[in-house]
């Protein structure tokens, strides 16, 4: 069983992970991403419920946790289960209903009914956007002959993967309206699954499962398919393996379709070299016009034990400066603005400070992400706190920049790493509104929104006028928040990692050995670059 197989240390791949001969997706959050569609949908329909509910029978009103229930009682479940499941973990106990149930009758069915009016009125406001690591992977099976299956409990699957365009990607589709056609059981039952595999022609033991809903990888454990692959958009990892996840990945794009049809983890001890893959890479760029992104520290500077030290050395911005002369150049850091520009010194780039929270360009240009702002309250609070508590442990420091605060705990004993990390949870236990990441050696705290680097590239492609064809995007970068402009350049950028003797997962598709490897590709780059000078 999928379950039981030895795993590697490095990264949790299956040791002789299997040849494969159909992949299955899950659709929401695995091909589209829906869940905030889903969750605001779940949230207003119970929210208006239990605050009905609330007044009519004396009762407290606590409200819809969209992270917490909707992962725990609705997520990868049929809308009707989803409310009865729901509701039950809140001692409600109502009649089933029928189907044409009017939205507005208090039966599992009627509020069903409405929730589903409610994501129908959430769809026709937003677009259905794609995950870019998924649709480079399908890219990849097409090539590889590989069939494809999509399948969801929703019953609205049609429609939002023809409103995303990737409905005709699928070679089979298994949906909520098929499952109620053919009385299929709901997740964590494998049977939906089993009829996606048979629409395909393919057994179980010669499939692969994609998942990111705790119930949906259960199914795939229990449904005896070759490998079950969960997708962790939620720090839900451990939970994933826990249900029978042979691998966990963060994203689709950390995945890499070998020899003999093997799905396998990327890491970065694993990719190829810049250098081995130059042939590859110039006929990628060639005759099209190249935008480049960078991280600052452990890219364009090495690491060092003191943040402060970090300095920008005259070869590298030499370089830059000649790669900035012929195309746009970004540098994107999680520094703050102004430090970021009196280190690097130049006025022809792009500058990305607190991971893209303030951006700044040549002749004057600058942009602060307005929603940010309302953040700075909590984080002075946060920066008071954090003294408070860490300033007594020897080594610590406390880096308060103007959207996010970095610990650094490089020269903190082994011994009181885990105090300081205890004092970073509690002190966010106060702050519901700000967020951990970590990185090499340092904690961040930065504000709970949907906002990283992966977006800052974007939006600054965007503003500029480079989200097009004929553009190619290059992001470098070393760390664990480079991942996320990696992800969102999958499949058509060029997404490299600086190893820094690093072995973890990756995103990324090539490598850097380290800073003085990337200053030798910032000048190959520009020599690559110069026969196509572009002035619009």
């Amino acid at each position: 069983m999928s379950t039981e197989r030895e795993r590697s240390p490095v990264a949790g791949e299956p040791i002789g992970a299997p040849a494969i001969q159909a992949v299955l997706f899950d659709m929401d959050g695995v091909v589209t991403d829906t869940a905030e569609a889903h969750a605001a949908a779940w949230k207003r329909l119970f929210d208006d419920y239990l605050e009905q509910r609330a007044a009519a029978h004396g009762g407290e009103f606590r409200p819809f946790d969209p992270d917490l229930d909707y992962r725990e009682h609705v997520d990868g479940k049929p809308r009707y289960d989803g409310v009865q499941h729901f509701l039950a973990s809140r001692g409600i106990e109502l009649p089933w209903g029928s189907e044409d149930d009017d939205p507005e009758r208090e039966t599992v069915c009627g509020l069903g009914n409405r929730k589903n009016r409610y994501f129908h009125e959430w769809l026709a406001q937003h677009p259905v956007r794609t995950f870019p690591g998924t649709i480079a992977l399908l890219d990849a099976l097409e090539q590889a002959g590989i069939r494809v299956a999509v399948f969801s409990a929703s019953r609205n699957a049609v429609a939002v993967l023809k409103a995303a365009g990737v409905l005709d990607r699928f070679d089979a589709k298994v949906d909520g309206a098929d499952m109620a056609a053919l009385g299929l059981p709901g997740k964590p039952d494998p049977a939906m699954l089993h009829q996606a595999a048979a629409r395909l022609e393919v057994a179980p033991e010669h499939a692969a499962i994609v998942e990111d809903a705790i119930a949906g990888v259960e199914a795939g454990a229990r449904g005896g398919f070759a490998l079950v692959i969960g997708v962790d958009r939620a720090g839900e990892g451990q939970r994933l393996r826990q249900a029978g996840a042979d691998l966990v990945v963060g994203d689709l794009a950390e995945l890499a379709l070998e020899d003999g049809c093997r799905l396998v983890v990327k890491t970065l001890d694993r990719l190829p070299s810049v250098w081995e893959r130059q042939s590859a890479i110039r006929a990628r760029i060639e005759g099209r016009r190249l935008v480049v992104f960078v991280d600052y520290d452990g890219t364009l500077a090495p690491i060092v034990e003191d943040h402060t030290r970090a300095d920008l050395g005259e070869d590298m911005r030499a370089a830059l400066a000649e790669l900035a002369g012929k195309v746009t150049v970004g540098i994107v850091s999680g520094r703050d603005l102004e430090d970021l520009r009196n280190r690097v010194g130049l006025e022809s780039v792009f500058l990305a400070g607190s991971h893209g929270f303030d951006i700044a360009g040549p002749k004057g240009w600058r942009e602060t992400l307005q929603k940010g702002l309302s953040f700075l309250p909590d984080l002075e609070q946060a920066e008071a706190a954090l003294h408070e508590r860490l300033d007594a442990i020897e080594g610590v420091a406390i880096e308060r920049k103007r959207f996010s605060i970095a610990v650094h705990y490089r020269r903190v004993r082994p011994r009181d790493v885990s105090r300081v990390e205890e004092s970073v949870d509690r002190v966010l236990q106060r702050q519901p509104r700000l967020r951990k990441g970590c990185g090499k050696k340092v904690f961040r705290i930065q504000p709970d929104i949907d906002w990283d680097k992966g977006h800052a590239v974007g939006w600054l492609l965007e503003r500029l006028g480079l989200e097009r064809p004929d553009v190619v995007p290059v992001y470098v970068g070393d760390d664990v928040t480079d991942e996320d402009a990696f992800r969102r350049l999958a499949g058509r950028g060029l997404a490299i990692a600086v190893r820094n003797g690093e072995r973890r997962q990756t995103a990324a598709d090539f490598a850097l050995s380290d800073p003085h490897e990337v200053r030798r590709f910032v000048q190959w780059l520009s020599a690559e670059a110069a026969p196509m000078v572009h002035t619009g």
